[in-house]
């Protein structure tokens, strides 16, 4: 499919893209709120920027974007400006896999929740509640 938009156009479009209280973060959050969790930190300086940090547990949740960092379930290559966008998008998913490394290394857990699974109160109980509530 083509670009409807200019290059200017989609320029300011992409410059509008926040990092911060996104949709799926807000709905995460409201969730640990729902399960009267309360204890997290929100931009801690952190390697990675994870999105929520428990720091007494050493727990760092990352909610990853399903274009952004590569989702193996419902990631869909860019049709327009193919070399740009594969390079970007893999490095993204290298630049995960340090941060989870180095993280690993000084002792946190990290938990990386994909954009898609947001919305699936399961998925968020195994990956994050459970794992809060029981201390680990």
């Amino acid at each position: 499919m083509v670009d409807v938009l200019t290059k200017k156009q989609r320029s300011y479009c992409m410059s509008r893209i926040s990092g911060r209280n996104t949709q799926p973060e807000i709905l995460l959050r409201k969730s640990l709120s729902g399960a009267g969790i309360r204890g997290y930190r929100l931009q801690y300086k952190l390697i990675g920027k994870p999105d929520i940090v428990f720091s007494k547990k050493k727990i760092a949740i990352f909610i990853d974007g399903c274009f952004w960092h590569k989702c193996p379930k419902c990631f869909i290559k860019s049709e327009t400006n193919k070399s740009f966008w594969n390079k970007k998008i893999d490095s993204n998913a290298k630049r995960d896999g340090i941060v989870n490394s180095e993280l690993k290394r000084k002792g946190w857990e990290i938990i990386r929740i994909w954009e898609h699974e947001i919305r699936k109160e399961k998925i968020i109980k195994r990956k994050i509640l459970d794992r809060i509530k029981d201390g680990r």
